[in-house]
């Protein structure tokens, strides 16, 4: 095998080796992700076999991410260059021109799902072994998770992606659910698009249930017991 190539058999969903790139390439994604553990020089095409090569005017920079990998360092985001080949190779006919507005989105987002887990983590003692890390992802567009077939099922549009995300806490693997669902926000410009992204952690296991029974009960049991908030910008005279 070429030492170029990513070493993955991507047929399978996660690997414990440090050395292996933990994505799916093959996953159809809305989002075509296709993190990879370094930087390279170049367009990228040798981490994704049949790749068309992609126009040689986009940028090949490509920026760190806040999401700490098990070996060490933060995930790297794909170039512009890397995300229109994948596109490319998934018949999406990407628009080279859109590729500057895509991928920052692409970035912000998969951000905003690492602090939605980050919520979760809060206080579970990950700060105590060097905090939590993810080990891999694995796109599931196709795959509706049970809660969004609910929502599906009362008239809600359903997600337009879906990721699995498994991080690892202090020796503790456990599998969040990423549920990725789009909307407009103000104004009449077709790219004026919002997301909203329900993140929860999996109830395949006793860590998941424990996590999401604690959001239940301090969400809305606790709140029944607590103490009246004062109201502020009300001030007593003398």
């Amino acid at each position: 095998m070429s030492a170029d190539k990513c070493p993955v058999d991507h047929s399978s969903f996660a690997s414990s080796s440090k050395d292996q790139c933990p994505v799916d390439h093959s996953t159809r994604s809305s989002w075509s992700t296709i993190l990879s553990r370094h930087p390279q020089d170049g367009h990228g095409a040798a981490e994704l076999p049949d790749t068309p090569a992609p126009p040689a005017n986009l940028p090949l920079d490509r920026e760190t991410s806040s999401i700490p990998r098990t070996d060490g360092g933060n995930w790297v985001y794909p170039s512009q260059a890397q995300f229109f080949a994948a596109m490319a190779r998934k018949n999406h006919n990407p628009n080279e021109s859109d590729m500057k507005v895509v991928v920052p989105i692409h970035n912000a987002v998969n951000e905003r799902a690492w602090q939605e887990i980050m919520k979760w983590e809060s206080r579970q003692g990950g700060d105590k072994c060097g905090g939590v890390k993810l080990v891999s992802f694995k796109g599931r567009p196709n795959d509706l998770s049970p809660r969004a077939r609910w929502y599906s099922l009362l008239g809600y549009s359903p997600p337009f992606d879906r990721h699995d995300w498994v991080v690892e806490r202090c020796g503790t693997r456990m599998r969040y659910v990423i549920d990725f669902y789009t909307g407009h926000g103000g104004g009449s410009s077709p790219r004026n698009v919002s997301f909203f992204l329900d993140v929860r952690p999996a109830l395949d296991g006793w860590e998941g249930v424990r996590l999401r029974t604690e959001r239940f009960w301090q969400r809305w049991v606790g709140g029944l017991w607590a103490e009246p908030a004062k109201p502020e910008g009300i001030h007593q005279k003398p």
